[in-house]
């Protein structure tokens, strides 16, 4: 029979199993530079934008430790994506395969062991810091869910920048230009997308959750 008291609550069955995806798309989409206005951000911010508006609407619902442990269990789906994708890249590639995209493959998805290195780094040090800001603010800003989700989200993405650049690029290229580039623009869009997603993730995990 059914146990209540040991089911997993609808609204985190359906956002861990979205934070899941987000996890591994945001590996595919970095690889694409895109321009918004003056600022050129890695497209992959939008996904991982997204891993921190759920985890802290998640902390909110269902509070602190549950979002760690969401963010720790992001580490399984991100780890396997990267390791399967490097098996695929060694696979025999079919002579028949679309000529241009025979090319893309490798270019796109082989990303440099440093870069890999750099993303789990990066996604394990920020994602937790922003949902232990989020949690911190909640007795000084408990009321203004928004700036709690934005300032959290911000100062997360700067520590995030400063991981991935560094450990990506150091002794490479020239980083501080970068770094300081990249950092507006996170700033920027965490300010307009991630008080919107811990709305919706409210709203539409309360919703579930009544329905229980």
């Amino acid at each position: 029979m059914h146990d209540k008291a040991t089911a997993v609550p609808r609204s985190l069955f359906l956002f861990a199993l979205f934070y899941g995806g987000m996890v591994t798309l945001g590996g595919v989409l970095g690889a694409k530079q895109v321009a918004l206005g003056p600022l050129a951000v890695e497209a992959g911010i939008f996904p991982f934008l997204t891993l921190v508006g759920i985890s802290s609407g998640i902390a909110e619902l269902h509070d602190k430790a549950v979002a760690d442990r969401l963010v720790r269990y992001g580490f399984l789906p991100l780890a396997f994506a990267i390791l399967l994708t490097l098996f695929v890249i060694q696979l025999p590639t079919d002579p028949g395969m679309y000529e241009p995209a025979k090319e893309a493959f490798p270019i796109i998805l082989g990303q440099s062991w440093r870069m890999m290195l750099a993303g789990i780094m990066a996604y394990g040090v920020s994602v937790t810091l922003n949902v232990w800001i989020f949690n911190r603010l909640r007795g000084a800003a408990g009321r203004f869910l928004a700036v709690r989700g934005f300032i959290a989200a911000a100062l997360s993405q700067i520590v995030d920048t400063l991981i991935f650049i560094t450990v990506s690029f150091v002794g490479v290229r020239p980083i501080a230009t970068l770094m300081l580039g990249q950092m507006l623009a996170k700033v920027v869009l965490s300010a307009v997308l991630v008080p919107l997603i811990i709305a919706l993730v409210l709203k539409l995990g309360r919703k579930l959750d009544s329905a229980d």
